[in-house]
């Protein structure tokens, strides 16, 4: 793109650790919500956010003072995961507005601090998510009015992926077709006649045809 140092603002919920670690190799600072893992806070326990990463000590701080100290690693879909627990939880005073299991188990991944240094981002920018639906939002309810849709019909990001890249892909069709369509009529009128403009594409399955 010409530029030696790039910022990308990305949407919670539509990336995974791997590919901002990625960004963060190649010198693209991300800007971005954490996800929320937890539904403990609409359960009105503490969630996540409310524990404290010591990074000098690789400990985390819980709510109620004690330290989560590290316990083991283990590997899931290619990411190394580091758990910890306090042993002070099963007699803690406050474990019901913690967790139902004997202990509050947290998991960090291992380059946790790159989406930690994702968020710092966020909240030194705290408009960041506004000027990113200014921008792209407009532009992803275009594709889906010209699909017909005003949204989704499923959900994460593979399943809708299935059904937003054909989509994608029909942009610059429309173009194309638009333009045809402006060069047949003009012709037709030249001719004394008329040719009827070819249609915007639509959505049908997972193809793009046309009405």
């Amino acid at each position: 793109m010409g530029k030696r140092r790039l910022k990308v603002i990305a949407d919670r919920g539509y990336y995974s650790g791997p590919q901002i670690k990625a960004c963060a190799d190649a010198g693209i600072a991300t800007i971005l919500p954490k996800n929320l893992t937890s539904g403990a806070r609409a359960h009105g326990r503490f969630d996540r956010a409310d524990f404290i990463y010591i990074a000098q000590d690789d400990e985390y701080l819980c709510p109620a003072g004690q330290r989560a100290i590290y316990r083991f690693t283990r590997e899931e879909h290619g990411m190394q995961l580091h758990r910890y627990w306090s042993s002070a939880c099963r007699h803690c005073d406050i474990k019901s507005q913690c967790t139902p299991s004997d202990y509050r188990r947290i998991t960090r991944w291992e380059h946790e601090s790159v989406l930690e240094a994702a968020q710092n981002r966020l909240d030194r920018m705290p408009d960041a998510m506004t000027v990113r639906r200014r921008t792209v939002e407009h532009v992803f309810g275009t594709f889906k009015h010209w699909m017909g849709y005003t949204h989704f019909l499923t959900r994460r990001v593979t399943n809708v992926s299935t059904v937003n890249e054909p989509a994608c892909s029909g942009v610059q069709p429309q173009a194309r077709y638009s333009d045809i369509g402006i060069l047949a009529n003009h012709q037709g009128n030249e001719a004394g006649g008329w040719v009827r403009p070819l249609s915007r594409p639509t959505h049908v399955g997972k193809r793009l045809a046309l009405r």
